[in-house]
């Protein structure tokens, strides 16, 4: 886990805390969760959908290794009041033996378009290099999604491959600590 938020021009990165997934999970009530967060949280975010994918590590196995499984992991929260969550960046664990970190992130509909993405995952890309494990940062999107592709490219990542998943091209990008 990460301890210390992150800040931007309009966003406080706050790190995902044990109580916090434990809540998303086990879909405890938005007002608990608004509490735990100290933010205010989008009606349509998060979907379990998006619970499930960011989270893929049974709660069991986040329990046993926070520092691991939420390794970098941040909500987007606006520095504005009132505060309210408008996404978040999520590794895939810590980088592993070869200095590799997995990075997604996701934006609520109401939010999109905003730039929040951009600033969020810049930011926390910097903190990922920043870092003496990681020596590179990558990123997977479908070779259709142009929104996407562009904000990869803006933050200073380069296509470095690409594969089929489930019938769909994906493109494979990835920062490099200088």
């Amino acid at each position: 886990m990460s301890s210390a938020a992150l800040t931007t021009a309009r966003l406080e990165l706050r790190p995902f805390s044990l109580a916090v997934v434990r809540a998303l999970l086990e879909g405890r009530p938005r007002p608990e969760l608004e509490a735990l967060v100290g933010a205010e949280l989008p009606w349509t975010w998060p979907s379990r959908a998006l619970v499930e994918q960011a989270f893929s590590a049974s709660l069991d196995a986040i329990v046993a290794a926070p520092d691991t499984r939420l390794w970098g992991d941040r909500l987007m929260v606006t520095r504005e009041a009132p505060a309210r969550v408008v996404g978040s960046v999520v590794f895939h664990g810590r980088p592993g033996p070869d200095g590799v970190a997995e990075v997604a992130f996701g934006v609520e509909d109401a939010s999109q378009g905003k730039g929040y993405a951009r600033e969020a995952l810049a930011e926390c890309i910097a903190w990922a290099l920043a870092q003496p494990e990681c020596s590179s940062v990558r990123a997977t999107t479908t070779d259709w999604h142009r929104a996407s592709k562009r904000l990869l490219e803006h933050v200073g990542m380069k296509q470095v491959g690409e594969h089929v998943e489930g019938g769909a091209r994906m493109l494979v990008y990835e920062a490099r600590r200088a």
